[in-house]
């Protein structure tokens, strides 16, 4: 804003244009000086500038696509694949349209996951490739009720406690020296997580961590974060970033990768331990409903615990030689790990506290063990093959993993957290004055439970059937039989990469949704077991550890340490070679000692081969026959126009015969009127004479 007193005229018009130019300039973003005339020519002129705010220029491009990226993938994607439905528009392009579109809202998340695995429900019934009764049916099968109450008991255990002791006994059992408390936690965490979530587990260790190292720093042992770095700028001390945020020492890294990494590993241990190992599983019970070698719990349990010990392990192993100097013995972190040995007693003293601030077992407690206990024998001896297991005792129907679940949940609700209300009948005590609570609320587990991982796997259940129903999904598999001739065991390794490679960017449930249905019909095209290469590729996808985004543990611990991305990326290069290699191994041996007939082809595949043959060459002798029927269409629609033209020339010459032979006659048929009438006339006439 500009005041000025000027002596003249001349003088006004002269400021008053510069001020209009410098208005101009300002508003484009130019940087302005204003030139004013002369103080010896107006000695009076007075001006008082006020600061108005920095305009900014206008944004770019880049920021357009910064900002508005997700809503262009998710207008353009269809468009994009829009060719496949118009070229081929046949059940199985159709479902393949559905499935691109939904892959990459998946990988990009331009949707929330679980609002992209809504799609089949409108996409399905619209489109032709199933019902709308069919498609919902999916999204609550056997295996989804059997995740969600493994939630859900895994709530109960972590609403009582009962996680927390376990942890913190074990650590006392084991030491608490650097390293053998590093080896006590991952250990503790990769158990925990075989039974509970991934997350939840990591959530509820990573306090235990933070109060360790918090009192090891205060006893000068170790250091939780380095010291700021400050630089010489202008003469003065200035940190490097004000904004950057508290950069974590080695060991605190060491300590809480270890814990990330065992959560993933440990969850793929058992059936209800990752949404993903539920995800494959009721994708390949889908694809193969009537096959012999199934993926029950104990099986689950004999074929992935051993080879995850041991990269587990292993993963101890590198972590240590990474972060505490492992065999380095005169590194800085051995050195650092020597002190913290020395001073075992501190973090001894912090487990021994926190250990005695949970006071002894209460009985909320010992209720849920034993609840627990009864959930895993229920699941071992179901159906255990070995010997008759009480499903089969019981005169019912098949009853599935879903029913022990459901079973521990309701009983969860029923017992009482505690027995104070029995002194009503004792008289001894003082007696309850509030209802007495269950062991968990439904409060709690509406609060805690993920409920749109219904809709997440789900959407992968649907996915599955929708590309088998329309012939997609053998589509796919018979494209790829040109793979025959790698070797078996070359095939599996390229399946562990891709999976490795894609669940590092992506959700592992998302990616196993996407990848298993492609592999089960890939293994029937090339005559290979299918549990060969879905169990490796199942298990494969959650072996994520480079990046924050893979999974949800990598997310907390990034948080709560304030990890940077990069470190994460190159302390996850160790446990990604490990996992992939130890997989691959124990997938080529092992596997066959829990499967004798994985390298063969058995007769329910064969079966199921021949099924997704006849219906491709059904439906492809369907399409032939809609293709004929189209060209008889059109060839009699051709045959109609001829015969129009046709009959119309004839209509025409048949017009034109008969206005001439009207016209030829008219003359004569006259006359002969007028002949006739007079010749009436005149009998007329003689006959009245």
């Amino acid at each position: 804003m500009a005041q000025a007193s000027v002596p003249s005229s001349d003088f006004s018009s002269a400021i008053q244009s510069r001020i209009v130019t410098y208005t101009k300039r300002a508003c484009s973003g130019h940087r302005l000086v204003l030139r004013l005339p002369s103080k010896k020519l107006y000695p009076d002129f007075k001006m008082e500038l006020e600061a108005g705010e920095p305009v900014e220029s206008r944004p770019g491009c880049g920021s357009f696509f910064a900002n508005h990226w997700k809503g262009l993938v998710v207008f353009l994607m269809p468009i994009i694949c829009l060719p496949i439905i118009l070229t081929n528009n046949i059940p199985e392009y159709r479902c393949m349209y559905i499935l691109l579109i939904m892959a990459v809202f998946w990988v990009t998340e331009a949707l929330p996951l679980y609002v992209t695995s809504m799609i089949p429900i409108v996409a399905f019934p619209t489109m032709g490739i199933m019902g709308s009764e069919a498609t919902c049916m999916t999204y609550f099968k056997d295996t989804l009720v059997m995740f969600m109450g493994g939630i859900m008991v895994a709530l109960a255990v972590e609403y009582s406690g009962l996680h927390k002791r376990l942890a913190l006994r074990v650590i006392q059992m084991v030491g608490c020296s650097p390293r053998r408390l590093h080896f006590g936690l991952i250990m503790v965490t990769m158990f925990i997580s075989m039974w509970i979530s991934n997350a939840a587990c990591t959530a509820m260790m990573c306090p235990i961590i933070q109060a360790v190292l918090e009192e090891l720093q205060a006893q000068g042992v170790c250091k939780i974060y380095h010291e700021p770095e400050y630089q010489m700028v202008g003469g003065k001390n200035k940190k490097k970033s004000e904004d950057d945020l508290p950069y974590p020492t080695k060991v605190t890294q060491c300590y809480y990768l270890g814990i990330a990494y065992a959560s993933s590993l440990g969850g793929c241990g058992t059936i209800i331990g990752t949404a993903t190992n539920l995800t494959f599983k009721g994708l390949y019970d889908t694809a193969f409903p009537n096959a012999t070698e199934k993926m029950d719990f104990p099986t689950f349990m004999f074929y992935s615990v051993p080879s995850m010990l041991v990269y587990t392990l292993l993963t101890y192993v590198f972590l240590q030689w990474h972060f505490m100097g492992l065999w380095r013995p005169k590194s800085k972190e051995a050195q650092e790990v020597q002190v913290g040995k020395d001073n075992a007693h501190v973090a001894k003293k912090v487990i021994d506290q926190r250990y005695k601030e949970l006071g002894p077992m209460t009985i909320h407690e010992i209720q849920v063990a034993i609840l627990f206990i009864i959930m895993v024998l229920m699941y071992f001896t179901r159906k255990p093959g070995i010997f008759t297991g009480w499903a089969e005792l019981l005169p019912a129907k098949v009853i599935k993993n879903s029913m022990p679940t459901i079973f521990v949940v309701i009983m969860c609700f029923m017992l009482p957290a505690n027995y104070a209300f029995l002194r009503y009948c004792t008289r001894k005590g003082p007696v309850p004055t509030a209802p007495t609570p269950s062991l968990i609320t439904w409060k709690f587990i509406q609060s805690r439970v993920p409920w749109g991982l219904i809709f997440l796997l789900g959407g992968g259940f649907a996915l599955a059937a929708g590309s088998k129903e329309s012939g997609m999904a053998t589509l796919i598999g018979s494209s790829m039989s040109g793979l025959k001739v790698l070797p078996h065991s070359a095939l599996m390794l390229v399946v562990i990469l891709v999976a490795v490679f894609l669940t590092a960017f992506s959700s592992n449930v998302a990616v196993a949704n996407i990848l298993i249905p492609v592999l089960s019909e890939m293994a029937l095209a090339l005559k290979i077991h299918p549990l060969y290469l879905v169990f490796p590729a199942g298990l494969a996808c959650s072996m994520a550890f480079h990046l924050p985004v893979s999974t949800p543990p990598n997310a907390l611990v990034a948080g709560y340490a304030h990890i940077r991305s990069k470190d994460m990326a190159i302390a996850g290069i160790g446990p990604t070679i490990i996992t992939i290699i130890v997989l691959f191994i124990f997938c080529q041996t092992w596997a066959m000692v829990i499967y004798p007939n994985l390298d063969t082809f058995p007769e329910w595949a064969q079966i199921a081969a021949e099924e997704a043959a006849n219906k491709t060459r059904l439906l492809s002798e369907i399409a032939a026959n809609k293709t004929h029927m189209l060209e008889m269409a059109a060839n009699a629609t051709r045959l109609l126009a001829n015969n129009t033209e046709l009959l119309t020339d004839l209509a025409s010459s048949s017009s034109n015969m008969l206005g001439n032979l009207v016209a030829n006659n008219t003359q004569p048929l006259a006359d002969l009127a007028v002949n006739g009438t007079r010749l009436l006339t005149n009998l007329a006439f003689n006959k009245t004479v």
